[in-house]
Formats: C-alpha cells, sequence, structure tokens
C-alpha cells in the first residue's frame, strides 16, 4: 500500500512515493531538472504558466513508477503541497485565463496596502489576522482593475495547489487553510471574509467549494489517469501550502511546537492555539493544516531574508580562501559564546517584514582591532542570525505561543553544531532535527485523509529523528547576555 505526494514549486515538481506500512520513500523524483522559468514581464511581477506545472508533475509521476515499479492500483491515496499565495483564473470549461500571478509577485502591493487604510488595520488584523498585504485577494484586484476583459471571464479563482487537484480529477475545491493565506478567510465569524470580497467588488461565487484539508477532495479521472499511468478513482486527500505542508513533515501540529527552516533565508512557522495577531503586522497567520471548528490551531509565520545568504557571503569574504562550511564552523567554535562583544546584524538582504519593513542593512559592531580574529566574526555571524530567529519567536511568545520544541531538517545553517546550540540555548527549546521533505509530508498528509493513519502521531512515528539538542542551563546567561547587547543595536 503505497501514498503518493506532490510538492509544486516554484523552481520544479517533485513527486515522492511512500510505503504506508514502513512510512519509509520508495521513489522521489523531480522536474524540470534545472530552475523552472519565471516569467517577469515588469519589474516586480512573477508569473508562471501553471500547465508547466502539469508537464513537469506527469514527468515526475512516471519518473517514480518507472523507478519504484509500484503498481498504480497500490497507490491508495494522494496529497498536494504547493506554492503559496499564487493567483490561478480559470473559465468554466477549466481552462487557464492567464499566467498564474506567484508568490513572489509585487504588483498587488499597493492594492493591498489601500485595503489596509480604507477598511481600518484594526478591522484586517482582528479578522484577516494580517494586512491584505501583497496576498492572493490583492492579486485578484489587480487583474480586475487592469484586465477587466479577463476578469469578466472568471470562473473560479484558484491557489495552484487547487488547480493541481482540478487537472486531476475535474473538481474544483479548496480548504479553509487556503482560503486564509489568499485573504480571503474571516477568522473573527469562521466564514468568506465578506467585507475584504465586498470592498474589493468581489462576487462570492468566484470561491471554490471548501473541504477540509484531510478529507476526500476528488479523485482521478479517466483522462489524468491516461496521461499520468495512475489508476482512475484514486482519491485526493490532502493539500496545503508549502509552509503548514513544512511544518507536518516535521510533525509539528500543536500549539508550542515551531518548524523551522535556514537556507538563503529563514522561517520561523509556529503554531497557535488561539486567535490572535501581532498589532504591528510583523507576522503572518494562517489556519494551520489541523485547524477546525472547535479546534483552534494557526500558522505564525515568521520569514527573515538575512540568514545564510550571510553565512556565504563570510566565507567569500572574510573566512580563509577555499575553506569547507565544515571547517568554518569549527573555526567559530575557537570563539567564545557572544563573539568576545561583537555583535553582528544580518539584515542586509532586503527590507524585513519582523522589522516593520524596514530595510536597515547589516552591521557589525564592538570590533576591537587588537582583540579579534576571523573567529569572532564568523561566530557573531551565525550568533547573529540565531538572535534574529529569536527576535522572531520573542514576537510569536507575545502573541500566546509557548515555545517549547522546534523541528527543523537536518540541512543547511542546522548543519552546524555552533548555530544549533546557539538557539537551543538562547530560545531555551529542544532542537529535534528529522529527514524529511515537503513532497514526503504531503504523501503522509494523504494518509491522514484517507484514514489509513489515524492521526499525525501514526502517520510520523516512522520519521527519522536524526538528532535532538537540549539547552545547557550552565550557558543559559552567557546566551542571555548576548542575545541582549544585539537587541540593543536592531
Amino acid at each position: 500500500m503505497f501514498l503518493l505526494g506532490y510538492d509544486i514549486g516554484s523552481s520544479s515538481v517533485k513527486a515522492s512515493l511512500v510505503n504506508a506500512e514502513s512510512g519509509k520513500c520508495v521513489s522521489s523524483a523531480f522536474f524540470p531538472k534545472t530552475e523552472a522559468e519565471i516569467i517577469a514581464v515588469r519589474q516586480g511581477w512573477a508569473e508562471q504558466n501553471p500547465e508547466n506545472w502539469w508537464e513537469n508533475l506527469k514527468l515526475a509521476t512516471q519518473a517514480v513508477l518507472a523507478e519504484s515499479g509500484v503498481n498504480a492500483g497500490d497507490i491508495k491515496a494522494i496529497g498536494i503541497s504547493y506554492q503559496m499565495h499564487g493567483l490561478v483564473c480559470v473559465d468554466k470549461n477549466q481552462q487557464v485565463l492567464r499566467p498564474a500571478i506567484i508568490w513572489c509577485d509585487s504588483r498587488a502591493v499597493p492594492y493591498g496596502q489601500k485595503a489596509f487604510e480604507m477598511l481600518g488595520e484594526e478591522t484586517c488584523l482582528s479578522r484577516l489576522l494580517n494586512s491584505p498585504g501583497n496576498f492572493t485577494a490583492s492579486k485578484l484586484a489587480w487583474i480586475k482593475e487592469n484586465e477587466p476583459g479577463i476578469y469578466e471571464k472568471i470562473y473560479k479563482i484558484m491557489l495552484p495547489g487547487d488547480y493541481i487537484a482540478m487537472k486531476l480529477s475535474g473538481t474544483i475545491c479548496t480548504t479553509v487553510s487556503g482560503l486564509s493565506e489568499g485573504m480571503f478567510w474571516d477568522f473573527k465569524n469562521s466564514r468568506i471574509a465578506d467585507f475584504l470580497m465586498d470592498y474589493y467588488g468581489f462576487d462570492n461565487s468566484l470561491i471554490a467549494d471548501i473541504k477540509p484539508t484531510f478529507s476526500e477532495q476528488g479523485r482521478v479521472n479517466a483522462k489524468a489517469a491516461g496521461e499520468l499511468g495512475l489508476k482512475e478513482g484514486t482519491p485526493i486527500t490532502y493539500r496545503a501550502g508549502d509552509q503548514p505542508n513544512n511544518a507536518l513533515s516535521l510533525n509539528v501540529f500543536n500549539p508550542g511546537e515551531i518548524a523551522s527552516t535556514a537556507g538563503t533565508s529563514g522561517v520561523v512557522y509556529g503554531v497557535n492555539g488561539e486567535v490572535n495577531y501581532d498589532p504591528k503586522s510583523r507576522v503572518n497567520t494562517f489556519a494551520h493544516v489541523n485547524h477546525a471548528a472547535g479546534q483552534t490551531r494557526l500558522g505564525v509565520l515568521l520569514c527573515i531574508n538575512g540568514t545564510g545568504i550571510l553565512n556565504s557571503w563570510i566565507k567569500r569574504t572574510v573566512a580563509p580562501e577555499g575553506i569547507s562550511y565544515n571547517d568554518m564552523n569549527l573555526l567559530a567554535a575557537q570563539a567564545p559564546i557572544g563573539s568576545a562583544g561583537i555583535s553582528i546584524l544580518p539584515f542586509g538582504n532586503g527590507a524585513e517584514r519582523m522589522l516593520e519593513n524596514k530595510e536597515t542593512g547589516c552591521s557589525i559592531h564592538g570590533v576591537n582591532f587588537n582583540q579579534h580574529g576571523k573567529q569572532h566574526i564568523i561566530r557573531a555571524a551565525q550568533e547573529g542570525i540565531v538572535f534574529s530567529f529569536k527576535y522572531g519567536i520573542d514576537i510569536m511568545e507575545s502573541m500566546g505561543i509557548p515555545v517549547q520544541k522546534i523541528h527543523a531538517g537536518k540541512a543547511n545553517m542546522f548543519l552546524s553544531p555552533l548555530f544549533r546550540e546557539t538557539l537551543a540555548g538562547v530560545t531555551g527549546a529542544v532542537i529535534e532535527l528529522y529527514d524529511t521533505d515537503g513532497s514526503v509530508g504531503a504523501a503522509k498528509g494523504a494518509g491522514i485523509g484517507a484514514g489509513i493513519y489515524k492521526d499525525n502521531k501514526e502517520a510520523f512515528a516512522t520519521l527519522d529523528r536524526l538528532e535532538v539538542i537540549e539547552p545547557d542551563p550552565a550557558d543559559s546567561q552567557a546566551y542571555a547576555d548576548a542575545y541582549a547587547r544585539w537587541k540593543g543595536f536592531v
């Protein structure tokens, strides 16, 4: 018995086949092999052709079936993870009307900002839990004003994952989690955000039918089965945006649990058990995968632009020529906690939402020419990245999230023992490192939705926990002092 998971990214589409009994991935494939094209007709625009996602999904599906030798009839459920905040528009014949406006397209920023001001910040934050910002609803407002001929033909609007599910099944539906990431969900009244729909002049008929995140959301139809090599009737039983799905992949479901990634940029995604928002709108809040009536589970998302990009800059410009990241970590470990007084702010990769959209740049403080060497600078850079995570976690804690445990994949910055120990030390949280990815998580989500697993505990019982890092109480004061000094420069 197998489960099939898809991860629809802006760079590639990945498919993974998971053995439902063992929980192990038996085959994975992604396409294209070079980064997928992003169409940028103007500065700040970013579009993709949804049909390209489908073509790459076909190639990935065929590859995992061929490599694994699994019989399509043994695949019992399909799950979908997808790039968040995109906008796909289709007509009554389920034909795409224009390229998808994807997450990193910024053309809708003025529309969302005007809505925030006109509707009132308190109204938006208390009901949407966010500013309308550059999210899906604001992208649709741009189409309504600038492409009225296209807008008039729209039958349904969809997120990228909704589109893939439609291509698989012919069924158009969405989820509360999906609607919340597009700013279409009113958390105060637990329904479609009529006040924002009315402001933008949208008809509610544009919104697809709403299905639970874990439920049957359609079945593979004859056309898709023929194209993909799947069995007709295979159910689609889970879908979620990439960040909620990443948290699911790391078995993060409950208040106080955190999922984190630290690549070029960093993400901290915490689960809140109460409806709350940051009055300064420094984080985004969406319905988590297990949010339901009677069980509040909200994903609070913090993105930090200056993360691994600072570490790689340090490697290129400060560290000894030709040094590896591992050797760089060993060099940094020669410096004491707090880097003997050096503090580095890692914000040199654009404006930071966490800092109320200020573009402060990267800065280095406290260098003593007679005392400090490369090891101090390298350590201060890693500490600065960790302290930026702590700064964001402080915001989450102010919203009622008691941060106790951080789950992460053992990759990127989490490969550094110094980075991990500093994060545990300054937050007081236990860090657990796992071997998983988004497409494998989507497959296991499908297993929950299909009832093959009774709950997330059963679905993730076989998740490979690679390492556990406990905070050392003996070092807590040194970390606290270093963080307090760093915070004084923010």
